[in-house]
């Protein structure tokens, strides 16, 4: 324990020095002039200080009230060495936050034994908040641990919902990583950004429960079916909202909302303007760009231009006017994980899992072994035609198809 004298008197310096180095596991640090100390702060280290109260230059009161400038002095217990034993003088010290006194001329067994007191106390609050910060590094673990098991649970679901179709996986991804760019030049925190982008590939989880003679058509859906599909919004809203995780609560909110539209006509309950979550309306513009700029088995591949032309002309009527704001300002980005996911689904030998689980590591015959055991699960699943339809189906996204009437666009 490192225990701070000041004194003006050298032979009142020399005692108080001496009765330190007799307690055990103490230092003295002694100083004959107060202005020394405030040369050598805040480099000085020490637990307790030891002030006399007259002095020159500075007196006790003044070199504590310097000293507490410093954050790291603010908290070191005090005692002030005094012959006077005026009542205001003893005050005017606590005030300036001194927690003791000793009466000149100092008694070596009371200074012995105030200090070792001190030493106790200074003792078992670095060892409480060595406990404190060990507890909130031990908490923080927990958090982290919590995190990644919520975005396991996200991962393995979305996995779930990819089964039928190996491009899915790659466009889920490629939604993730575009909603947290909108999200981002939309203004949001950093964490924000984070959970809409790990939250937003589970926008379509509901799915799982479209027939699959809706859900793999390649031709155009008739009334009947179309109205089939808009259940997945519902149903994935629903398999997700009594989670207790805050990714699954936002992934939830997302599925239940982006096909939602900015002026009322989407669904499933025909929301419009700001009553629709921010996160479906970021996720509603990444979903359109990504299916709308993706080759189909219905369908060619849009150029960029005209599907960004296609959002901007729905500004303001299908899509939020500030998302889409939002969305220019992000498209340079947007483009550079576009051109990256190109050259990934171009690899000649896979290095890892991206189209069935964008998060897997493995051989490549792990992953040819992996692919063979899913296709064979699908050709087992179905009968007849479908088997086919499963093996070229389209991930029937959210967008626009030119040859359905109004009413029936976007699956």
């Amino acid at each position: 324990m490192r225990i701070l004298l000041v004194d003006d008197n050298k032979t009142n310096l020399s005692l108080l020095t001496r009765l330190v180095e007799k307690l055990p596991d103490c230092v003295a640090i002694p100083y004959l002039h107060p202005e020394d100390v405030l040369a050598d702060a805040p480099a000085l280290e020490f637990d307790i200080a030891v002030i006399d109260f007259q002095m020159p230059v500075y007196s006790g009161i003044e070199l504590l009230t310097e000293l507490v400038r410093f954050e790291t002095y603010r908290d070191k217990p005090v005692v002030f060495v005094t012959a006077d034993t005026d009542t205001a003088t003893r005050m005017a010290a606590l005030n300036a936050g001194a927690i003791d006194f000793l009466t000149k001329p100092v008694n070596p067994l009371e200074f012995q034994a105030r200090i070792k007191n001190l030493v106790a106390l200074v003792d078992a609050r670095n060892k409480l908040a060595d406990k404190a910060e060990w507890l909130r590094i031990e908490v923080e673990k927990a958090v982290v641990e919590l995190r990644a098991r919520e975005e396991e649970i996200i991962d393995r679901l979305t996995i779930a919902a990819s089964y039928k179709d190996f491009e899915t996986a790659r466009h889920t991804r490629r939604v993730g990583l575009y909603s947290e760019a909108i999200a981002r030049a939309y203004g949001m925190e950093a964490r924000a950004c984070s959970d809409i982008r790990l939250a937003s590939p589970m926008h379509d989880i509901g799915k799982v429960a479209i027939p699959d003679a809706v859900l793999l058509k390649n031709g155009k859906l008739t009334e009947q079916e179309f109205a089939a599909m808009q259940r997945h919004t519902v149903v994935g809203c629903d398999i997700l909202r009594e989670s207790k995780s805050s990714l699954l609560q936002l992934a939830a909110e997302i599925a239940g909302s982006h096909h939602e539209r900015w002026d009322g006509q989407g669904y499933p309950f025909r929301l419009s303007g700001e009553t629709i979550p921010v996160s479906g309306r970021i996720v509603a513009i990444a979903d359109n760009f990504d299916a709308l700029t993706s080759a189909r088995p219905y369908k060619e591949a849009w150029s960029v231009d005209r599907a960004v032309a296609h959002i901007r002309e729905r500004s303001g009527s299908h899509f939020d006017p500030r998302c889409v704001a939002a969305f220019d300002k992000a498209l340079s980005v947007i483009l550079e994980i576009m051109e990256t996911d190109r050259r990934e689904s171009l690899l000649s030998v896979p290095t890892s899992c991206i189209p069935v689980h964008a998060g897997c590591s493995q051989s490549k015959e792990s992953f040819e072994r992996c692919r063979r055991a899913i296709s064979d699960a699908r050709v087992e699943k179905n009968d007849g035609p479908l088997t086919v339809a499963m093996m070229t189906s389209p991930t029937t996204q959210n967008y626009e198809l030119e040859n359905q009437p109004t009413a029936l666009q976007g699956r």
